[in-house]
């Protein structure tokens, strides 16, 4: 084999695998997609002792029964000559659920290290795992590591390079009664024994597929997949087997597997009981038919209103910080005798645009504190669970709640993860409604017209927008399913982990990553936005000017208004802040605060006086509302777009969806604004 090992790297969704991956390879990466299909190929090499190491890190997947894009890349890999010695990255602290995907790649064939990853998390949990028993009992080398703390990596790659030519299993016992063992004594062969009417069955395919492919290495594997009746292994090696197979055995295959599961948890996994106790006893309240929606809306009402009344403590001082800048600059460019234009376009154009923004950083950091908290905690799988029976009912994947819930944060990632659905047509579906779900860069806009215009009930306006995009995204979904004749699957495969106090690095790292993207994005898509409006906002056909309503923007803008005037936007600078918005949707607030003339409209006295102005021209409450609603609604950020673009492989899909989104928004406002009209709102 010389001294060169290709090593693939599986593991389940979240089990660490990529942070191990990392701490092996560093910097020595290549990012690509795999041939014909949007899922990312990522590869990395190293040296070790005397070795040249190619290593690739899969896509996480539950077990080696292709569904998704991500489980067709990950099994048809395994199971080439491309890999040598393949890594079964575990989460340690949820042993029982990878155990699945590790008894499947046993049956491969191929030789294979178990990882044991979180080692610290199973410590902190007061449980532990017996070391010696668990590579007995699966007879594969057992490695305990810590990827983030990059500790056992060089013992694990130790055990690849000494296992590499693996040949059979290491001694298994696995404390059978003879009495009950196999007629073929198989427990002294494999890992993982089936009942006899299986095992039998095995045996008469095994003898087929040697018959017929005398050079093939997996005879095992392969009659097993020929029991789950697993369309592509057929495809690759027909044989004749109506003689043999009546049914599938799939269900049967993965209770047995489980059974032999358990029974290795028993054998290995110390105090999980008490600790599994209490999960359960909090999981009857929190994922209660009746009583998980409401506590779920119950506990991110709560998020909503930490994030207006400690975000908007904090966001004062902003503000104040904000001020003093703005003087201060003006002054120094007053003193240097700069012309007026270069003042009002670095004090109206450049602060004004990307400080208004830089405002709203506490309430950004605030909302993504509490998801950090939910999610380290394990409740955000909860609430995947919860809403997927309701999605059910109504006719949406389960499994498209998923990246759903990723919208929260910000809708790119969202969109991407629309990958683990295993129907094309529920990905395209996912996509299309997806930005639906509020991102955070919207918040900005439903704190400024809230705030301005909603008072005391300000948390409860903003908190609204979720709801009702929610309820958009799923009545959206739900007519689409209506019109497809073809019955959707509706089913949710999803951890749901034990609950755990966050720890504060996983917390901090989750929320440092969201306020760096939000400042890289204030720093560069806003600054630019932010130039470009006020050049559109300060020339004219006659080139500079002082009364912005001759600008080339409200030339636009007043050209647009008639299609905005049964919305309650019939204002052109909000249409103008509308169109701005489509680069990033905080560019909505800083181009209010150009159009407007207001400094710092982020602040208590800013806000008021964009009240007074929009006030004076008939703008109230109930137009305020609409303003945030076409906002949550209407066409997604270029980002986003273009991340559809990607992943449906289509330019016109891509148009079609930012149509749908305009077409959706239009005309839920229009019915918000004529309803609340009618009652004298």
């Amino acid at each position: 084999m010389g001294n060169r090992i290709r090593v693939g790297f599986m593991g389940n969704p979240n089990c660490g695998k990529t942070t191990l991956f990392n701490a092996y390879t560093g910097a020595n990466l290549k990012v690509a997609n795999w041939p014909g299909v949007t899922v990312e190929k990522v590869e990395g090499s190293m040296k070790f002792q005397d070795y040249d190491l190619s290593l690739v890190d899969l896509p996480g997947t539950y077990s080696l029964t292709s569904y998704t894009m991500e489980e067709v890349v990950a099994r048809q890999y395994v199971q080439s000559d491309e890999v040598d010695v393949i890594i079964d990255v575990a989460d340690a602290s949820a042993l029982e659920r990878n155990l699945y995907l590790t008894l499947q790649l046993i049956e491969l064939g191929k030789p294979v290290v178990l990882a044991l990853n979180m080692m610290d998390i199973v410590e902190k949990r007061g449980m532990e795992i017996d070391l010696h028993r668990l590579p007995e009992m699966l007879g594969i080398p057992v490695i305990p590591v810590s990827a983030r703390k990059k500790k056992g990596l060089d013992i694990l790659m130790h055990a690849v390079i000494h296992h590499r030519d693996f040949m059979e299993h290491q001694p298994l016992i696995h404390h059978h009664d003879t009495q009950t063992e196999h007629q073929h004594q198989h427990h002294k062969e494999f890992v993982m024994v089936y009942s006899d009417e299986i095992e039998d069955k095995i045996d008469l395919l095994k003898e087929r597929l040697r018959q017929k492919y005398p050079d093939l290495k997996k005879y095992r594997y392969v009659a097993i997949k020929y029991l789950e009746d697993d369309e592509e292994i057929k495809k690759q090696y027909p044989i004749e087997t109506s003689d043999i197979l009546k049914k599938s055995y799939e269900t049967q295959i993965i209770n047995e597997k489980y059974d032999f599961i358990e029974e290795v948890i028993q054998e290995t996994l110390v105090n999980k009981a008490q600790k599994a106790a209490s999960t359960d006893k909090i999981d009857r309240w929190l994922t209660d038919r009746f009583w998980g929606l409401p506590i779920f809306l119950l506990i991110m009402a709560l998020v909503f209103v930490l994030t207006f009344t400690v975000g908007d403590w904090l966001k004062g001082y902003m503000g104040i910080f904000l001020d003093f800048i703005s003087t201060g600059m003006t002054g120094l460019l007053t003193a240097a005798d700069a012309s007026p234009w270069l003042i009002s376009l670095i004090v109206d154009g450049i602060i004004a645009g990307v400080g208004g923004i830089l405002t709203f950083l506490p309430n950004i950091f605030i909302l993504f504190l509490a998801l950090a908290f939910l999610e380290d905690s394990g409740y955000m799988a909860r609430a995947a669970y919860v809403m997927d029976s309701l999605m059910g009912r109504l006719g949406l994947s389960g499994r498209a709640f998923i990246p759903m819930v990723l919208g929260f944060g910000c809708t790119v990632p969202a969109v991407m993860a629309s990958r683990a659905l295993e129907d094309k047509k529920d990905r395209l579906r996912t996509m299309l409604v997806t930005p639906f779900m509020s991102c955070s860069a919207r918040l900005p806009v439903y704190v400024l017209f809230s705030q301005a215009f909603f008072g005391k009930y300000a948390a409860a306006a903003a908190f609204s927008m979720y709801v009702l995009g929610m309820a958009a995204a799923i009545i959206a979904a739900y007519i689409m399913h209506l019109m497809d004749k073809r019955k959707a699957e509706n089913n949710l495969l999803i951890e749901l982990p034990e609950y755990k106090a966050p720890g504060a690095q996983t917390v901090w790292i989750y929320v440092w990553e969201k306020v760096k993207d939000y400042l890289t994005k204030a720093g560069t898509t806003i600054f630019i936005a932010s130039v470009l409006m006020w050049f559109v906002l300060n020339f004219g056909p006659s080139g500079y000017v002082s009364d912005i309503s001759q600008s080339f923007g409200a030339a636009v803008g007043k050209v647009i208004v008639p299609v905005f005037k049964p919305l309650g936007l019939g204002y052109w600078q909000l249409v103008v802040a509308l169109i701005a918005g489509i680069s990033a949707k905080e560019v909505v607030v800083s181009s209010c605060s150009v159009l407007f003339g207001i400094g710092n409209i982020t602040a208590a006295s800013g806000m008021t006086a964009l009240a007074a102005q929009l006030s004076d021209a008939g703008f109230g409450p109930l137009n305020a509302y609409c303003m945030m609603t076409f906002s949550l609604l209407y066409i997604p950020c270029i980002a986003t777009l273009a991340t559809v673009k990607r992943e449906s492989g289509s330019t016109r899909w891509m148009l079609g969806a930012a149509l749908f989104q305009l077409a959706v928004a239009w005309a839920v406002t229009f019915v918000i604004y004529q309803a609340g009209s009618l009652l004298g709102l």
